[in-house]
């Protein structure tokens, strides 16, 4: 079945839809972008995904060629093109068609992608089983070179680590930064709970503010589990009572085991079971109609 592909304000087949090879988006990775997901016929916190689009797009002076409204509908329509009531949709926006050098004032329109189309990361009986991850040598890139509230195309960094994750035999994996705390996934926010609270690393170490994450938080704290930003080692990790990784493709996965290390008592634990279900409940009938 051929998908309708959104393209600088056209709706065509996805054969068609293709892009210049100066794009600077291909070239040099200059551009951003937005994973999101619909379900049950409403787009999840589409609202908090734009906004963050443009955010990042901003921090890099990027001027995206749409008002944020104009954007959402753009969205919407590209979804109800594709007769889709469960998708993701990865919105693209790159700095457009420039010359062979690196200038960006050398592009003189962005170029705007929508793909509506379904996502599976990981096998549904992991969400039943759990997860085996490792951490790995690649080290996050330092927030002082590149600051990870941007969504950017350059994901050489995740990759690595997903390369990592793949010759171990593993679906995913962990990276560190410089001073040794656990980050993220290659495409996952990471939360720990120990002693009666919910752990996650705080945004100042360099990790991307998750959309799914930060609904889990709130969802956390309704049912009155504390929550709390702080840094975690891997032996936290380790000596943990449970664990899971949040990310919009993701959702909510729970983690048994660790560099050959049982996380609890090896199976999702209750409080993993218990937002996993609560976050499938909101993201079904939370969201922007289609």
């Amino acid at each position: 079945m051929s998908r309708k592909i959104f393209l600088n304000g056209k709706l065509i087949p996805n054969e068609e839809a293709v892009v210049s090879v100066f794009d600077h988006g291909l070239l040099y990775g200059d551009g951003v972008f937005e994973g999101i997901r619909a379900y049950n016929g409403k787009v999840f916190r589409l609202t908090e995904h734009i906004r963050r689009l443009y955010e990042s797009a901003h921090s890099i002076m990027l001027k995206i060629p749409y008002s944020q409204e104009d954007m959402i509908k753009a969205v919407i329509d590209t979804v109800n093109a594709n007769n889709l009531r469960d998708a993701y949709i990865r919105l693209v926006v790159t700095r457009g068609v420039g010359d062979l050098g690196m200038d960006p004032l050398k592009c003189p329109k962005a170029q705007v992608i929508i793909i509506a189309d379904k996502i599976v990361i990981y096998p549904e009986e992991l969400y039943e089983k759990g997860l085996n991850v490792i951490t790995v040598a690649t080290r996050r890139t330092s927030a002082n070179a590149l600051d990870p509230k941007i969504k950017s195309l350059n994901y050489l960094n995740n990759i690595h680590v997903k390369m990592e994750a793949n010759r171990a035999g593993v679906l995913e994996a962990l990276m560190l930064n410089d001073q040794g705390y656990i980050l993220e996934g290659s495409a996952d926010n990471i939360f720990i709970y120990r002693n009666g609270k919910l752990i996650t690393p705080p945004g100042y170490l360099g990790v991307l503010i998750g959309i799914t994450r930060q609904a889990i938080i709130e969802l956390a704290q309704r049912e009155g589990i504390p929550v709390v930003e702080e840094p975690f080692t891997r032996h936290d990790l380790y000596v943990s009572d449970e664990c899971f990784l949040t990310g919009t493709a993701a959702e909510v996965i729970p983690v048994v085991e660790a560099d050959m290390r049982i996380i609890g008592e090896g199976t999702p634990g209750l409080v993993t079971r218990r937002l996993i279900k609560l976050f499938r409940e909101h993201a079904r009938n939370e969201g922007t109609s289609l």
